[in-house]
């Protein structure tokens, strides 16, 4: 617990000796981190699987997704530079993070989008926590282009994931897995997008193990001021997923026109790109991909047999980490972490369209809810 009468603050307090904030930086928290580790346990049995599979529920962050552990450092260490203004492109969640967190420092958010391409449900949030939202006709990767060009020249800080205080705020997710277990996962699945959440994985899970600070780490190579002794000796091996139609680690190369139905990671040119490469060779994992099919599947499948229910992006890292665990790949007996970055509800309306016909219209009589119920418990 934190330092305020036995009550959580948040990630800063829990974790601030392994963050790079400063002592009397102000904290701009909203509570976040500390999210459940969950194990499912029909979704195991119905793939006849002999794996531990949790999840993490970064959905029930206070924006909502996983954005909010490094959007609370980045937001922190603006305001510490006297920053009167934060900017981003998202696909959503980061716009709604940012909004939020810049709503609790009481400075300015600008926010921009691409055209059509965001769920009503992110908008909704990074509208009313006062963000300006700029629609741009483009896709993500443009929107990023012009957030990097107009943060060089504008009195603005930049908070996307290319922040490195953003990367330091979410590798605290790997902090919390470790500390739950009371050991280090054997396998990490994760949805892969603009690649700095399984960047931040990795080096938590590398700072836990106690090789920040030496020469062979590639994400410091031994400049790193924040070693410690390490709380485990190994790290997992991470798998990372991507949509069929925005899979640029699959295919080698940025996608121009990325397209998927899980719009948080309709991304076809992720800015962590190299460290991502890293993370993933040197842990001995891998990227898959899955086409909207098996994403959408899946987040039913979650929803209806394990009661979780998570955005689209989300369910790409169950259902890559099951198909692995059925083929082998995933050996029987691994103790399997699979990282949810959203709740379902940023994106209700795939949800509705996908349930379509599960609404029944019937009089308004005990009689017909009883001929109703008693129908479909047959």
């Amino acid at each position: 617990m934190n330092a305020d009468g036995g009550r959580y603050t948040g990630l800063i307090e829990r974790y601030r000796a392994r963050l790079p904030i400063a002592a009397d930086a102000r904290v701009i928290s909203l509570g976040e981190g500390d999210t459940p580790l969950l194990r499912l346990t029909h979704l195991v049995r119905d793939a006849g699987a002999d794996v531990e599979l949790y999840v993490k529920l970064e959905g029930l962050n206070p924006t909502g997704s996983f954005k909010d552990r490094g959007m609370t450092v980045a937001v922190t260490q603006a305001v510490a530079e006297d920053s009167r203004a934060i900017i981003c492109a998202s696909t959503g969640n980061t716009s709604a993070a940012a909004a939020a967190y810049a709503a609790r420092a009481g400075i300015r958010s600008f926010v921009l989008i691409p055209h059509g391409k965001i769920a009503l449900g992110k908008l909704a949030q990074a509208m009313m926590h006062g963000a300006t939202v700029l629609q741009i006709r483009g896709n993500f990767d443009a929107g990023m282009q012009l957030v990097k060009e107009v943060a060089a020249n504008a009195p603005v800080t930049l908070v996307n994931s290319v922040n490195p205080y953003r990367i330091q705020g979410q590798k605290t997710a790997a902090f919390e897995i470790v500390d739950a277990l009371g050991r280090v996962p054997d396998y990490h699945c994760l949805p892969v997008g603009n690649a700095g959440n399984i960047t931040a994985y990795w080096i938590g899970y590398s700072e836990y193990a106690g090789c920040a600070g030496t020469a062979a780490c590639r994400f410091c190579a031994g400049t790193c001021p924040y070693a410690w002794p390490p709380v485990t000796d190994r790290r997992p091996v991470m798998c990372g997923y991507q949509a069929a139609g925005a899979a640029p680690f699959l295919r080698g190369e940025p996608v121009e026109h990325p397209e998927t139905v899980a719009t948080a990671i309709r991304i076809g040119n992720p800015q962590s790109f190299s460290q991502a490469q890293a993370a993933s060779q040197e842990s001995g994992g891998w990227f898959a991909a899955l086409s909207d099919d098996d994403i959408l599947d899946m987040q039913q499948r979650l929803a209806e047999r394990e009661g979780v229910f998570c955005e689209p992006a989300s369910a790409i890292a169950v259902a890559g980490a099951l198909r692995d665990i059925g083929s082998g790949r995933i050996p029987a007996g691994s103790v399997v972490v699979c990282t949810l970055t959203g709740h379902g509800l940023k994106d209700p309306d795939i949800a509705i369209q996908r349930c379509a016909g599960r609404v029944l219209e019937i009089e308004s009589r005990r009689e017909a809810v009883e001929r109703a119920i008693l129908d479909r418990l047959r």
